[in-house]
C-alpha cells in the first residue's frame, strides 16, 4: 500500500537514509542545521535505542524515523508530544489497514496491535534555562518482522508485526508519508487547543483503562486500577492506599 506524496505536509522536510546508527542520534547531530521540522527515516539502523537506554532491534523492512523540531514552550509541554506522536502513529496505522479496533495505546509510549507491542516512541530534547532548543521524537514500528523475543525483559509484552498480524505490506518510505501527515494534523491541534483534546483522544484509545496494571519504577512498583492520565500526562492509578500519580514507569499487564 502506498501513500500519495502530495499528502506530505507543507513546511516539513524529510531525509531518507539507507543506513545510520540511530535516527535519534542522527537527529541530534543535525539539529543545529535545520530551520524547519524534518523527518529523518533510515532503512537500516545499527544502534537503535529505546527507552531507558535499551537497544531497539530493527529487522529488515521495519520502520525507524525521528522528527526533529524546535517547539515553543517549556520542557514539560514539549514532553506531551509523546501523546501527539502516539495518536498520529495510531491514525497512520488505521489509514494503512482500515482497521481501527485492533490498535490501542499503552502508556507512556507504545502502540499495540491485537494486544502485542507493534511500535514504540522515544523523546529526547536539548536546551538550557527552561527552554527546549531541539526536540527529537523517535518512532520505531515493526512493519515487516518482530525482534528476537529472547531480548525482552521478563513480563514485557510480546512483539508483533504489521505484516504478521494483518498480512499488509508497506514500505518505510510510504509509511512515513502517512505518519507525517497525521502528525502535522495532531500537532496543529496541540498548538492551537492545548493538551486537553489530545488527552481526551488518547484516553479513548488507551489499553487496559479500568483494569489492574503494574507500574514499575527504578526502586518501586505500584499495582492498581488504571483510572486516567492527568493534565500533565502522568499515569493515575487507584490503589489500596488511594490514588497515586506516576510521572515515569514501565507498565506491565
Amino acid at each position: 500500500m502506498s501513500a500519495d506524496r502530495q499528502d506530505w505536509p507543507a513546511g516539513v522536510d524529510r531525509l531518507i537514509l539507507p543506513e545510520t546508527d540511530s535516527t535519534m542520534a542522527e537527529g541530534a547531530r543535525r539539529a543545529a542545521a535545520f530551520t524547519a521540522p524534518i523527518w529523518i527515516c533510515a532503512l537500516a539502523q545499527t544502534a537503535g535505542r529505546g527507552r531507558r537506554g535499551r537497544a531497539w532491534a530493527m529487522p529488515a523492512g521495519n520502520f525507524a524515523a525521528s522528527l526533529v523540531m524546535r517547539p515553543a514552550g517549556p520542557p514539560a509541554q514539549a514532553a506531551l508530544r509523546s501523546f501527539v506522536a502516539a495518536l498520529a502513529l495510531r491514525d497512520a496505522l488505521v489509514a494503512v489497514t482500515g482497521r481501527a479496533e485492533v490498535f490501542t495505546l499503552k502508556w507512556p509510549n507504545d502502540v499495540l496491535l491485537n494486544g502485542g507491542k507493534l511500535a514504540g516512541i522515544l523523546l529526547e530534547s536539548s536546551g538550557a534555562a527552561g527552554r527546549v532548543d531541539a526536540l527529537v521524537i523517535g518512532i520505531g514500528v515493526n512493519l515487516a518482522a518482530t525482534p528476537d523475543t529472547a531480548l525482552l525483559e521478563a513480563g514485557a509484552l510480546a512483539p508483533v508485526s504489521l505484516l504478521g498480524e494483518t498480512g499488509i505490506t508497506i514500505t518505510p518510505e510510504d509509511f512515513l508519508t502517512h505518519l507525517a501527515q497525521h502528525f502535522a494534523r495532531w500537532e496543529a491541534q496541540f498548538t492551537t487547543h492545548g493538551f486537553g483534546p489530545i488527552r481526551s483522544a488518547w484516553l479513548q484509545n488507551a489499553a487496559r483503562i479500568g483494569q489492574n496494571i503494574t507500574a514499575r519504577m527504578m526502586r518501586d512498583e505500584i499495582t492498581g486500577t488504571f483510572v486516567e492520565i492527568d493534565t500533565q500526562g502522568q499515569l493515575v492509578l487507584e490503589t489500596p492506599k488511594g490514588r497515586q500519580t506516576i510521572a515515569a514507569a514501565d507498565i506491565f499487564f
